[in-house]
């Protein structure tokens, strides 16, 4: 039973994957959307321009009204919890726990009395610097240890999750390197794709962390990088094809490539040489760097998801040429 079937909240809609996934329901004619966020000053309120929903409320004007008055905004037939800080840098620890981590036990808890499908996102950053393995089948979460407190908020939230027997009920998206548009809000947390295409209108040229790994050489650290269009459609597959699954999933390519095969490929984008820097990572980031991430995602492809990925270098094209060099969000 497809669960799209009455009113959906999309928390963080205003935000990269939020926005990107309101574009899609809206592809598929839904209109009766709830958006929620914190527009704060930056600039992704833009990103909700093209978009088609019935209301928009700030995050935690909502999150005050349901505390007090549970149908306040009417019943729900899905929510999508996207909304959180995703600043893996952030070190406001109180924040973030209230934030990414008790906002999600509320809203859980308030989805779940409402008898509406609650699909949030976790964070491949649970998974720290993968030691311990990526495999979303593993039940023994406790044996993660990220190496962020953005991580760690995350992490809290399946460990609840988990104790409290909801994960038989709820979908966890551990999201990995996502790219694509609708991201330009984000700052030093944008990708390499949106980071690159910059400096190359700017200098001709891009700059790359050397590696401070003995088994990597510089640019060869490796990630699984996953267009957004295809994050929301995995995301999307667990309210309309898979609505009685439960528990975390892996939402990744499937694929890991190296920062030079991504940064090659903005390049031909542009149809321009290729023109790489090699520069010293930060100290700050060297602990806390993971030189390897690739998503085993078997367990999704079992929930018949049978979509095909798109190619690396086809979804970079599509990025370049028809959002970052117009200047176009998602939905136009």
């Amino acid at each position: 039973m497809n669960t799209l079937n009455g009113r959906i909240l999309v928390t963080g809609g205003a935000g990269f994957i939020g926005s990107a996934l309101v574009a899609a329901l809206n592809q598929r004619g839904h209109r009766d959307i709830v958006v929620t966020d914190v527009l704060g000053s930056d600039e992704k309120w833009r990103n909700l321009v093209p978009l088609k929903f019935s209301d928009y409320v700030e995050a935690g004007d909502f999150r005050a009204r349901i505390a007090q008055t549970p149908d306040a905004f009417g019943r729900f037939s899905a929510v999508f919890h996207l909304g959180a800080c995703s600043a893996t840098t952030e070190k406001n620890a109180s924040y973030l726990i209230d934030n990414n981590f008790n906002v999600t036990k509320e809203l859980a808890t308030w989805a779940l009395a409402q008898n509406a499908r609650f699909i949030y996102a976790s964070s491949a950053a649970t998974y720290g610097d993968g030691a311990q393995g990526m495999d979303d089948q593993n039940a023994d979460l406790h044996r993660l240890r990220p190496l962020n407190m953005y991580g760690y908020s995350k992490h809290l939230f399946d460990l609840h999750a988990q104790q409290h027997g909801w994960l038989e009920r709820i979908i966890g998206v551990k999201y990995f390197n996502v790219f694509g548009p609708n991201e330009d809000h984000k700052a030093d947390m944008r990708s390499l794709v949106n980071k690159a295409y910059q400096q190359i209108q700017s200098s001709g040229q891009v700059s790359l962390f050397k590696s401070h790994h003995p088994d990597y050489k510089d640019g060869e650290q490796m990630r699984d990088f996953l267009y957004v269009k295809d994050a929301v459609e995995m995301t999307l597959h667990f309210a309309e094809k898979a609505p009685h699954v439960g528990g975390l999933y892996n939402l990744g390519s499937g694929d890991a490539n190296t920062w030079v095969t991504l940064t090659r490929a903005i390049f031909t984008a542009l149809n321009r040489a290729p023109r790489i820097e090699f520069i010293d990572m930060p100290e700050v980031l060297r602990g806390k760097y993971q030189y390897y991430t690739r998503a085993d995602i078997s367990k999704l492809r079992a929930t018949d998801y049978t979509r095909a990925m798109t190619p690396l270098v086809e979804s970079v094209r599509d990025y370049v040429q028809n959002y970052l060099v117009p200047g176009k969000k998602l939905g136009e």
